[in-house]
């Protein structure tokens, strides 16, 4: 019996187009010029990699780390803390309430089209482009030192992340309700509000969690330029190399991240029961 020949077979069968070389050589290109950029980058970066991964160096880092521990614990200390975190908390939920509101108003326009999807797309461009540590330092310069410009800092850089994620799912959206509701004599708010939005109402839900994940850690970091709650201890702290003081610092900053992974995985759960 003659073998088939699954080349010969392919371009036999009916409505299966043969693959063309060139359509074949595309993938294969764009991984080679992947790999090539890669290598780049790393012959590109300087700095003494045999230090990293030399045994003096582990040393001197597992010493660094016992200078945390045991962390401090005294009662004083710890309410200190415990302010400290809830600051934290506040200010990653409102900076992300602030970014909510701030997201609608922009996604809209960022999803339709001519000007207005220009200029919005460009605010939101220019606001997620900033990191939150260059907002928290010029806003710190004009509103002093606290919680309140680390919020304002989160609260913009995130409006533009999850205004860009509205307006792109605003877009992918089915517009079979929205068109149903405008020609049947609805306005094109209420198309919005009661067509698009509700079928794409879970996805902005999980865009929302998961940027208050990332604004927990954010708010951390954002006391080293003054912006209150833990950062702001912890930076404090380790400039005058009290690293007890830190280790407890950090300890609550573990503990306040996971906190808030597992209510965020309880609210995605609850939301998709």
């Amino acid at each position: 019996m003659d073998a088939i020949d699954p080349k010969a077979n392919a371009e036999a069968t009916p409505g299966v187009p043969p693959a063309k070389p060139a359509e074949q050589g595309i993938p294969r290109l764009f991984l080679l010029g992947l790999a090539v950029f890669v290598v780049t980058c790393f012959v590109t970066l300087k700095g003494d990699w045999s230090g990293l991964f030399s045994v003096e160096s582990l040393r001197k880092m597992i010493g660094l780390f016992g200078e945390f521990f045991p962390p401090e614990l005294s009662p004083s200390f710890l309410k200190k803390v415990a302010l400290g975190f809830f600051e934290t908390l506040a200010i990653s939920v409102i900076g992300t309430l602030l970014a909510i509101v701030l997201a609608l108003l922009l996604a809209r326009p960022a999803a339709s089209h001519g000007p207005r999807r220009a200029v919005a797309r460009l605010l939101l461009n220019g606001l997620r482009a900033v990191p939150e540590l260059v907002w928290a330092a010029l806003l710190v310069i004009a509103a002093g030192l606290g919680p309140f410009p680390g919020t304002l800092a989160l609260g913009l850089h995130t409006a533009g992340v999850l205004g860009r994620l509205f307006a792109d799912a605003f877009e992918n959206a089915p517009q079979e309700p929205a068109l149903a509701l405008t020609r049947n004599g609805g306005s094109a708010t209420s198309a919005f509000w009661y067509g698009t939005l509700p079928t794409v109402l879970p996805q902005l839900v999980s865009y929302v969690l998961y940027r208050w994940e990332n604004n927990i850690r954010a708010a951390a970091v954002l006391g080293v330029v003054g912006g209150g709650g833990l950062g702001q201890l912890l930076y404090y702290h380790l400039a005058l190399f009290h690293f007890s003081d830190a280790g407890t610092v950090l300890i609550s900053m573990l503990i306040l991240v996971a906190l808030v992974d597992v209510l965020s995985d309880r609210l995605r759960r609850t939301l998709n029961a």
